[in-house]
């Protein structure tokens, strides 16, 4: 029969148990060690922990030695207890427990010696202290207030299973632990071979925790990778993992492409303040100079911004134009770039920020891959917004500059600014919702042309359902404009065959003014058969306007170029994606929705429709519109097609078909499966051109002589466990050519994470020239940047290879 025994050591009683202290036990401190311990590869290595980088605390911090409260009283149980008052021991044997504070010590045999004050445990010994961490060995010293101690043999799993094995441990003063002959892992043991080294480990002869100044200090280290001795260092030291943020080099990098050549890149933190910091990040490369690379960050109270410096000096780089000359990125002997990214909050509703990017040049930082090679524009902003009760405000200054060595002035513009705002009105008006939105915008371009305009328009709406589920909606809109032009150029292609240009000398003020009323219709028919319900819904939709409000052509056709009519946009009062245009005349757009629905979540839906011009001018009938499918009285088909399962599939495909023959117009499939072994996306899409390129006067950056078709995809393919294939692909069809493409292998286990990848691009514009890229990288948990995730394009920093 077990025996219980309570020893008021210090004083006052606590209940047994596996409590949580904000304390250290001698077991804390060995954990806490076990993981600090992981900081000896990133100093052999050079490199720091990214991680260790990047938190709160500063090494200057000094942290007490842990205690316990001095009320605590120790609750002994064990089978058998043997009191010897000559000696002053207690010996307890057989399933002794000891509980002291938030400590549980578990062993065969534990003798209590009064008289040195000390606990000695035999056999077996389990101690699982306040932070979690279970010790495992066969002899255990300790004072008996948990302060100090002596172990043999030791074991040591914290939470979160890193492990640290060492043949004694010992700690003085409550403050310093030293280790002798151990190893420290975060890895897991392999379950059917315990024994099996992990995937890796750091053995060292001596390892010295000095607690209040978070420091450890190791001799005699190695690292093993696989159970293979990789590196010795014989001494060297570190900061623990108690200091969050520490000084010191991060993770090198290393590629190796046809342009650039070899590259290394070796950061550097700087711990500055708890809420500002600095890395710099120097690149050598060997064809292109050495870039210097900045990263500032700031955090205050209200948010915080970062400010990326870039630079290389002697690297003006020349290329063949079109037109056989040579021409130069730039004349200077420096190319650069400052980027920067700020949000602030001003109230709990407002906030104001900026995303700028200043660069010397429209190549540098594609050249050296800071950005993907693809992006064709510079866009920077400044802006203002909030969002409060049924009010939205927004005012943003943007600068827009083409990135594309073919492109015309046009692409270039600054608005100063683009100014938002909109209401929602509280009560019903109507029995219905009414809103009120305005936009007022002033806009410069380098071809000279300039516009400012102030749009207000009002919105009234009202859903009503009737007895048998019909619902009709009721709509209505009031619209004014006023524009103010300047040296307009060229503004927009009129009608199907001439082409309309403003007088470049003209001063304009143009009024122009909307009214539109209609009514929607829906009658969804719902049905259950099994577990799966089905809804079909007849959509109608009638819009009246006035035939027309003048000649749009004068106006400058700023943000409703970009036009793709789908069923996403089938049922929109006003089909333009922008302010400049407006859709007039009477219009009817009908259509037919299907969705089926499983209890699971997963789901089916089917759409498909086609939009009428009754009466009056159809806005969409000029040159420039003509392939959008909606210049003619009956437009093209638009269908939609999504599925959805639960979590591992789903697809999308959205497509016009020319309403004269059914001819397949445009069309956009989407994919992405997440199913057992295979994370794959695949997109499709085939675009008809822009602009009939008969038209002479069109710029070239907008005509394109064919259909553009397009294949993008990318995945990832379970070998084994730990084993993964990657691979995307961007692939041009009308030219059969690929844009970019990648191939790449990784390891990936719960500690170790290795990426091997190639990558190709095939992009060309001024001194960017086809390139391919060799990777490798790897991280360490605890030791660099590390993430369990599989990515369908892990190893790869976008979907297109670059």
């Amino acid at each position: 029969m077990k025996r219980w025994a309570t020893y008021h050591l210090l004083t006052r009683r606590a209940p047994p148990g596996f409590g949580a202290s904000n304390g250290c036990s001698f077991a804390a401190c060995l954990g806490l060690s076990a993981v600090a311990f992981g900081a000896v590869l990133a100093a052999v290595l050079m490199p720091l922990d990214a991680a260790f980088a990047q938190a709160q605390t500063n090494l200057e911090q000094i942290i007490k030695p842990p205690t316990v409260d001095a009320t605590e009283p120790m609750l002994l149980q064990a089978d058998e207890m043997i009191y010897d008052n000559d000696n002053a021991r207690i010996t307890a044997k057989g399933n002794v427990e000891i509980y002291y504070g938030n400590y549980t010590l578990l062993a065969d045999k534990i003798v209590y010696n009064r008289n040195a004050n000390t606990l000695a445990a035999e056999g077996n010994v389990r101690m699982k202290d306040p932070d979690g961490a279970v010790i495992t060995s066969d002899q255990l010293t300790l004072t008996d207030d948990f302060r100090d101690g002596f172990v043999d043999a030791l074991k040591l799993v914290t939470k979160d299973e890193t492990r640290i094995v060492a043949e004694s441990a010992s700690r003085e003063a409550g403050n310093v632990t030293v280790f002798r002959k151990g190893w420290f892992t975060p890895c897991k043991l392999c379950k059917e071979d315990p024994s099996k080294p992990p995937t890796w480990r750091i053995r060292a002869g001596k390892i010295t925790h000095k607690r209040d100044q978070a420091k450890m200090a190791f001799n005699d280290a190695r690292f093993d990778l696989f159970g293979v001795p990789v590196i010795w260092m014989p001494y060297f030291q570190t900061a623990d993992p108690t200091v969050k943020r520490k000084s010191g080099f991060l993770m090198p990098s290393y590629s190796h492409s046809s342009e650039l050549g070899s590259t290394v890149q070796v950061p550097y933190y700087f711990a500055l303040s708890e809420n500002f910091d600095f890395t710099f990040a120097p690149m050598w490369t060997e064809k292109a100079g050495t870039l210097l690379l900045g990263d500032w960050r700031h955090r205050t109270s209200a948010g915080g911004y970062e400010v990326e410096l870039a630079g290389v000096w002697n690297n003006s780089n020349s290329f063949l134009s079109p037109d056989g000359t040579v021409e130069r990125v730039t004349d200077q002997d420096f190319r650069g770039s400052i980027k920067t990214k700020g949000r602030f909050a001003l109230d709990p509703y407002y906030s104001w920020g900026w995303d700028v990017l200043l660069e010397t040049d429209e190549t540098f930082r594609r050249f050296y891959n800071l950005d993907s090679r693809l992006k064709t524009d510079r866009v920077s902003q400044l802006y203002l917004e909030g969002l409060h009760d049924r009010n939205y405000f927004s005012t943003r200054f943007y600068n827009t500059e083409s990135l594309l060595f073919t492109d015309e002035e046009f692409s270039e513009s600054v608005v100063y600014p683009i100014i938002d705002y909109d209401y929602i009105v509280d009560a019903p008006i109507v029995g219905g919702e009414l809103s009120f939105n305005s936009n007022t915008m002033v806009f410069s371009s380098a071809d000279g042309t300039d516009s400012n305009r102030f749009i207000v328009q009002a919105q009234w709406r009202r859903q009503l359902i009737d007895g048998i589920g019909q619902v009709f909606t009721p709509f209505g809109r009031l619209r004014g404009d006023v524009y103010s032009l300047e040296n307009p150029g060229l503004l927009e292609l009129g009608g199907t065959e001439d082409v309309v240009i403003a007088n470049p000398d003209a001063d304009n003020t143009i009024w122009r003014g909307n009214a539109v009323g209609g009514l929607e219709y829906r009658y969804p028919f719902i049905a259950s058969t099994g577990l799966m319900t089905h809804t079909v819904e007849p959509i109608g939709q009638v819009i009246a306007r006035p035939s027309s409000v003048g000649d749009q052509q004068e106006i400058p056709n700023e943000d409703a170029l970009s036009l793709v009519f789908d069923d996403t946009i089938l049922f929109d009062i006003d089909k333009f994606s922008g302010y400049d245009r407006i859709e007039t005349g009477t219009r009817a757009n009908v259509g037919l929705r299907y969705t089926a629905q499983l209890p699971s979540g997963a789901y089916g839906r089917a759409v498909f429709g086609q939009s009428y011009q009754l009466g009056g001018e159809n806005e969409f009938d000029t040159a420039f519109y003509q392939t959008s499918g909606l210049a003619s009285h009956r437009s093209d088909y638009v269908t939609g097609l999504y599925l959805q399962t639960s979590s591992y599939l789903s697809f999308s495909a959205q497509s016009r078909f020319n309403e004269n023959n059914f001819d397949m117009e445009r069309t956009d499939l989407g994919s992405r499966l997440n199913y057992g072994p295979v994370k794959a996306q695949v997109n499709y899409a085939r675009i008809p051109e822009d602009v009939p390129a008969d038209i002479p006067i069109v710029p070239a950056a907008i005509v394109s002589n064919n259909d553009r078709e397009e294949i993008l995809g990318g995945g990832a393919l379970a070998i084994t466990n730990e084993w993964w294939l990657l691979g995307n692909l961007r692939y041009d069809l009308q030219a059969n050519q690929t844009i970019s493409d990648g191939l790449g292998v990784r390891y990936q286990d719960d500690c170790f994470r290795l990426d091997v990848t190639y990558q190709r691009s095939n992009i060309s514009d001024q001194d960017i020239e086809p390139d391919q890229r060799f990777l490798v990288n790897f991280a360490l948990k605890y030791l660099g940047t590390y993430s369990t995730n599989t990515s369908a394009f892990g190893g790869f920093s976008d979907v297109d290879g670059n």
